[in-house]
């Protein structure tokens, strides 16, 4: 337990997320394409530096493969697969304290937690490797929630503007990327999920073949959508980018991997 113990009060950084909160919360609103937000050095940098020595490599436990047209990626939300310090960190990512931030931090009220961390966890990408635009599936299969925010924590040291990799933002009619956001090291980024929230990292990796692009994902939920919202239930909608074509057979259907989810996965 001397991992942990060594943050006597707590993993998150409290004081510097309750100073961030008055600038932040505007930021947060008004920010285009959608209401979004990133943070550099969000902790201090030996929680992450622990997170990222406990990072597992590809060939270290059996990640869930996304290798379609529109993605090549590698996943993992089996805790048992989650390091003992990596897990403490989503823990705290996942507690009533920063719940609270995150509601002041977005308006959003009676956010809920995923313990199961489904479809985040630990996100890894290798040269070559890429994310589609698109907008997340916005319904929890398993406990019926709505989804509400996405949080990326990148863990990306030396990562360079030419390696790629950067989080997009798109307009809502994919015309036009609006934002983006290169994924380097103790950097979070927050942004609220919609049916227009499209983003992704559409262009393959260049980064060196021992390198990869590495993140944790949390999703925050809650038990209904604001009845000004007319919102239906959907899975994973990728939209291609102007000019841009599918190279290759689609061998994965997001829509079918999530209806089943439970069977592929042993969950």
């Amino acid at each position: 337990m001397s991992a942990i113990n060594d943050f006597k009060e707590s993993l998150l950084p409290l004081g510097k997320v309750k100073s961030l909160l008055p600038e932040a919360k505007k930021t947060y609103a008004q920010a285009e394409p959608f209401p979004h937000i990133y943070f550099d050095d969000f902790f201090d940098n030996d929680v992450v530096e622990r997170v990222l020595k406990e990072f597992p490599r590809e060939n270290d436990i059996d990640w869930i493969k996304y290798y379609d047209g529109h993605q090549k990626k590698l996943a993992n939300e089996n805790e048992t697969n989650i390091g003992f310090f990596s897990r403490h960190v989503l823990y705290s990512l996942n507690s009533s304290l920063f719940l609270r931030f995150l509601e002041e931090l977005t308006g959003i009220k009676n956010l809920i937690s995923d313990p199961s961390f489904r479809g985040g966890g630990l996100h890894n990408i290798y040269q070559g490797g890429k994310l589609g635009v698109h907008v997340d599936f916005n319904k929890h299969e398993q406990y019926g929630l709505d989804r509400r925010l996405n949080l990326l924590l990148y863990l990306n040291k030396d990562w360079r503007e030419e390696y790629g990799g950067h989080i997009e933002l798109w307009d809502r009619e994919v015309k036009k990327c609006v934002r983006s956001y290169l994924p380097k090291f103790n950097r979070v980024v927050i942004f609220s999920t919609t049916k227009t929230s499209f983003h992704g990292h559409p262009e393959p990796l260049s980064c060196p073949k021992y390198m990869s692009r590495k993140s944790l994902a949390l999703y925050y939920y809650t038990n209904g959508w604001p009845e000004k919202v007319q919102n239906e239930n959907h899975s994973t909608i990728f939209k291609l980018r102007p000019d841009e074509k599918i190279e290759g057979k689609l061998t994965l259907k997001t829509k079918k991997m999530l209806r089943h989810w439970p069977k592929l996965f042993g969950k």
